[in-house]
């Protein structure tokens, strides 16, 4: 057996970088080189764009399962084109992978860790077995339930970069046994550790002094960390398992965990990248889980308790620099104690910001005021409808009972329906930017469909994500610009208008869309070139059909690579300043400040630069330019509504934006939609109100005034000040024709 490594020949990206410039948005160069150029050590500079498509593409080529056993030369000349296809694809910014793809694909990293391709997870919080996971306890069988896996699982898929969905209703966290032990936590330091008097102030105790007074003590489990991240969740699982007879048969309840080893605050990371934040954010988790279960002492954790530990948890990976911490809670809906848990601002404030709120609900559901009432008051709850999830795939396709019959959540912006321990699999289209580069979209659609196929054949760390993975094989081609592409081709708005219709099931009168035949026929042939290339490409690698194959994902930071409006929503507004938050360290500030861009210091966090970037949306100016201040929430559920209709079978991430006289209409309208819509969330449209907001709207004036005071490039005044001429391909947007490009 022979395994065979498709890589791109520099000839060929030089001739594309001749004959293509990338579609950078007005943030899209800056966002790229702040979020997503991995560092070069042997040359000291980051990444340039064309090195960072030819990491993720071969990274992703390689993954074809036919190139490890001796391939055929026809297969060969197959990878090896299609990896030139999306090379020029993603070099271009007609499409992207997701940026989890972008910031790990063709690493050592995603080599040993399959699972760091995937954006996002989704667990169930209920005693589960480890199996045959690549972290497994020493003091558990591999098919003991424990109720530490959920947490563990959650822990790991973080601080790979991920996010993590979870679920606490009912169903599951009746299955968590009663709390049988107080345990007795200690965190213990060596003198020598660069992270001694940081650590003892945050409640470790030094080593030393500990093992002279339990010199002879044996009633004690103790264990060193590693410096790694399982190290990390280890620890935690040790913890967790110790309160629970099950999972501590010895029935001993004092426990040292030694940090000596940990690497320091700002030491640097060489697998996943970025700098350790030292021993001190683990130390409080650990103190504060422990607290939390030792109070519910011959009782059960509830609802709350489960989701706490899991925003300590996030919280914790969030002081790790790089590492992002994005989670969905999902609670029973007549869980009052779980839907109000907001409401304790001092735990809101130190841990329960962490996650996302939302409630499952099913077919028979009608309660949407109390839900209503919530988000009127803090955005909050978002709403899941699992049956639709269960039954549908696009709703144009009728019910299909059981037809992704497993989905118990969903991961953490709501697009993809998950069963327990299943990732996210997305890529993401701009058809409007790949329709003026002259991409034929059924080509657009099939490279995206099998880049995602490849993904499920990466080396998954944990078996109850590879069993589920193997079995369904689910991917998620997303499309972006949504806004603008249907704008350009339609020449307005796919909601054309509303008619009278009477809702025989609640016996009221509601406004139904009117939607552009066109626009339902654009969707519809998409999807469909999605379905053909799958099934061309599961033939071909002998494996199972996807389970489900589309959605719409809220594409925050990708979007402005290509300067495209995000997923389906509208632009914030016509003409707006973005605020972008950067390091006081980062080099691309020096950059900026010479271009004339305005920055101060971050109101909200020491050490951050707050930069203000004057914006201007597609179409800003046309008479049917609709923005998310100005849009109505009727139409914004409308369009959500027809893109899981006609595209996608996974579900549509959307945060519907309301004005304070709309808020009630947020009731009829979730009861409206409530069989077409599988998950939705909703805020209040600040308009800016807030201190340094990320978007503030503007007006036209304001906004040539400050288009005025830049005066340079930010890639070449960079590549000046750094020594670096090589990234000179960022577009002026000037040079492109009156509304051809989505960002001016």
């Amino acid at each position: 057996m022979e395994n065979t490594s498709i890589t791109l020949d520099q000839a060929y990206i030089d001739q594309v970088k001749q004959n293509i410039k990338p579609h950078w948005g007005e943030l899209g160069w800056v966002t790229y080189k702040r979020t997503y150029a991995r560092w070069l050590p042997d040359q000291n500079r980051s990444e340039n764009w064309d090195e960072t498509v030819k990491r993720v593409i071969e990274g992703n080529i390689n993954l074809d399962p036919r190139l490890k056993n001796n391939p055929t030369t026809e297969v060969v000349t197959e990878l090896t084109n299609e990896a030139k296809q999306l090379f020029k694809l993603v070099y271009g910014l007609a499409a992207t992978p997701s940026g989890r793809n972008l910031w790990i694909s063709g690493t050592d990293y995603q080599k040993r860790n399959g699972d760091a391709l995937n954006n996002c997870w989704f667990i169930a919080i209920r005693p589960q077995k480890y199996g045959n996971s690549s972290i497994v306890p020493s003091y558990l069988d591999q098919d003991q339930l424990a109720v530490s896996l959920p947490f563990s699982f959650l822990f790991d898929q973080l601080m790979k970069g991920g996010g993590v969905g979870f679920s606490v209703a009912e169903e599951n966290i009746v299955k968590i046994p009663q709390v049988d032990n107080q345990v007795a936590l200690t965190i213990v330091i060596d003198q020598k550790s660069p992270s001694y008097d940081n650590s003892l102030e945050h409640g470790a105790v030094d080593y030393a002094d500990w093992a002279q007074a339990n010199a002879d003590a044996d009633n004690y489990i103790y264990y060193k960390l590693p410096d790694t991240r399982e190290g990390w969740v280890l620890a935690n699982a040790r913890l967790i398992d110790m309160h629970f007879k099950q999972t501590n048969p010895e029935n001993k309840t004092k426990l040292v965990l030694d940090i000596s080893d940990i690497r320091p605050y700002g030491a640097k990371i060489h697998g996943f990248g970025g700098t350790a934040s030292g021993p001190m954010p683990l130390i409080d988790m650990l103190l504060d889980i422990n607290q939390i279960i030792n109070e519910q002492h011959n009782q059960r954790m509830t609802s709350v308790d489960a989701t706490d530990i899991c925003n300590l948890i996030g919280k914790a990976v969030v002081a790790g620099n790089v590492r992002r911490s994005a989670e969905l809670a999902l609670g029973s809906n007549d869980d009052q104690d779980f839907i109000t848990m907001k409401q304790d601002k001092d735990k809101l404030y130190h841990h329960r910001w962490a996650s996302n709120n939302s409630v499952a609900i099913d077919a028979n559901f009608d309660n949407y005021q109390p839900i209503a009432d919530g988000i009127k008051e803090n955005g909050e709850p978002g709403v899941v409808n699992l049956d639709l999830s269960r039954n549908y795939g696009r709703i144009i396709d009728g019910y299909q009972k059981n037809i992704d019959g497993e989905v118990e959540g969903t991961n953490p912006c709501g697009e993809i329906s998950l069963a327990n321990g299943e990732p996210c699999n997305l890529f993401e289209v701009f058809p409007y930017i790949a329709e003026q580069q002259d991409w034929d979209l059924n080509e657009v659609f099939r490279l995206a469909t099998r880049y995602t196929k490849r993904i499920t054949f990466s080396n998954y760390d944990w078996e109850i994500s590879r069993e589920i993975i193997y079995q369904n094989r689910r991917i998620g081609v997303s499309i972006s610009g949504i806004q603008d592409w249907l704008l350009n081709d339609l020449g307005h708005r796919v909601v054309t208008g509303f008619k009278d219709e009477f809702d025989e099931e609640t016996g009221e009168q509601i406004k139904a869309p009117i939607y552009d035949p066109k626009g339902i026929e654009m969707l519809s042939n998409a999807y469909q070139a999605v379905i053909n290339a799958d099934n061309e490409y599961s033939k071909a690698l002998n494996c199972n059909t996807s389970i489900k194959h589309t959605t719409v994902k809220p594409s925050g930071t990708v979007a402005k690579l290509a300067g495209a409006s995000e997923g389906m929503h509208f632009h914030y507004a016509g003409y707006l300043i973005q605020r972008i938050r950067f390091q006081a360290s980062d080099p691309l500030l020096k950059a900026l400040d010479a271009c004339g861009y305005y920055s101060e210091p971050d109101t909200y966090s020491e050490n951050t630069i707050c930069v203000e970037f004057p914006m201007r949306a597609a179409h800003a100016d046309s008479k049917d330019f609709a923005s998310a201040g100005t849009v109505s929430i009727a139409e914004q559920f409308a369009t959500q509504a027809f893109l899981q209709t006609y595209w996608s079978d996974n579900a549509v991430s959307c945060t519907v934006t309301f004005q304070n006289d709309e808020a009630d209409q947020i009731t009829s309208l979730l009861k409206q939609y409530r069989h077409c819509i599988k998950s939705t969330s909703l805020l209040p449209y600040y308009g800016g109100s807030l201190k340094q907001a990320p978007k503030e709207p503007i007006d036209k004036t304001t906004y040539e005034q400050k288009k005025a005071q830049i005066n340079g490039n930010v890639a070449e005044v960079f590549a000046k000040q750094n020594d670096d001429q090589k990234d000179l391909e960022i577009v002026d947007q000037t040079d492109c024709e009156s509304g051809a490009c989505p960002v001016k």
